[in-house]
């Protein structure tokens, strides 16, 4: 009974032991693991992917560390020509038993050498991995960083696109601007003031031509489109949405005059917080004129394209007083409401929408 209990027990008694054996075998590997890791020689820094991968560039190109930049240059020309597509020779001194294809991942390896070794930045990083084999995410981190960044200076991309944003904003502005020359010369009020300005000028005075220098009907009259075109641009102050672009308008001529503008915007600022804030100063025209625009949320070009007779109403209904103004935006809001009340065009859409909106379909049946 003895034996026979002692054989049942042995079987769990093996297996404590065996279970401990199978708990202390991962960590046995583990240790192994780690010193093979920290045995590894400096060559466990070349990794695939980075620079010329398993193999070292300094032994590519055959040079030393401390090659100068003439020297490596001189030795990878030397096998460049050797290893180039376009080149080689089976069979030739230097070259036994390399194939077409092993010559091509060759000269690719040759060319990474010399890309790697011939800046000193990259040079510097590549010396650095071979040193500290250990810090191999910062060698990748160096290595992208290297290859993604910009080969270009940033400063100088930025230049020459604002430089070409402002000539096509120049450009399109000149454009804009002929487009309203053009349709302006067809507006009877600018036409008007145009011939006016010519007869006193003495411009549109027909001659009496005779012989060879007598022109024709359409001579003249074109002669007379171009007089009264070229009073309109110079003679006529046409402002707002019209008037001729400026290089000061462009935007490399506002990033470089930002600082003046600034400057002279501070300088604005204090002096009117000053004068009509402090000292309690009266408007003047011109600052009555800006309250008012502010007022009406109107850029400056939008301002300076009304007419005078609007700005001189304004100012006699004194719109620069807050309660002023109220008053009156709410008396041109009754006005639109009663000339939309009173349109024709906005009585039959409101009688569509009453009888035939889009919300009514009619059916027809078969």
């Amino acid at each position: 009974m003895e034996m026979a209990a002692t054989k049942q027990r042995s079987p769990g008694g093996g297996g404590g032991f065996a279970g401990c054996q199978r708990m202390v075998t991962p960590w046995w590997r583990l240790a192994v693991l780690l010193f093979s890791v920290s045995s590894l020689p400096t060559a466990a820094a070349l990794l695939e992917g980075l620079y010329c991968g398993t193999e070292v560039c300094y032994d590519v190109l055959g040079v030393t560390r401390e090659a100068p930049k003439a020297e490596i240059a001189r030795a990878y020309r030397q096998l460049a020509r050797r290893y180039h597509p376009d080149r080689f020779r089976p069979g030739e001194p230097g070259t036994e038993g390399d194939t077409k294809e092993s010559a091509q991942k060759k000269f690719l390896l040759i060319v990474t050498a010399y890309e790697t070794l011939k800046d000193e930045d990259t040079r510097r990083d590549y010396d650095y991995m071979l040193d500290h084999p250990e810090e191999y995410y910062q060698h990748y981190y160096a290595y992208y960083r290297r290859q993604l960044t910009p080969k270009v200076d940033v400063r100088v991309v930025i230049l020459v696109t604002i430089c070409a944003i402002s000539i096509f904003q120049y450009y399109s502005w000149h454009s804009s601007y002929n487009e309203a020359i053009n349709y302006l010369v067809t507006v009877p009020k600018y036409r008007i003031q145009a011939t006016e300005i010519a007869k006193q000028q003495g411009l549109l005075n027909r001659t009496k031509e005779k012989g060879k220098n007598r022109r024709s009907k359409e001579e003249i009259r074109e002669q007379e489109e171009e007089v009264i075109r070229d009073i309109i641009k110079t003679k006529i102050d046409i402002k707002g949405g019209y008037q001729k672009p400026n290089l000061s308008d462009i935007l490399l001529c506002q990033i470089v005059l930002f600082p003046y503008y600034l400057t002279n915007y501070i300088h604005w600022y204090v002096t009117w917080i000053y004068r009509f804030t402090i000292c309690r100063e009266e408007y003047g025209t011109e600052e009555k004129l800006y309250v008012i625009r502010r007022y009406m949320k109107m850029s400056q070009s939008q301002f300076d394209s009304l007419d005078e007779h609007s700005k001189q109403s304004f100012l006699e209904k004194q719109l620069w007083i807050k309660e002023n103004y109220e008053v009156y935006k709410k008396e041109q809001e009754e006005e639109m409401k009663i000339k939309m009340a009173t349109d024709p065009r906005m009585k039959r859409y409101r009688r569509w929408m009453k009888n035939e909106g889009p919300g009514r379909l009619t059916f027809i049946d078969d």
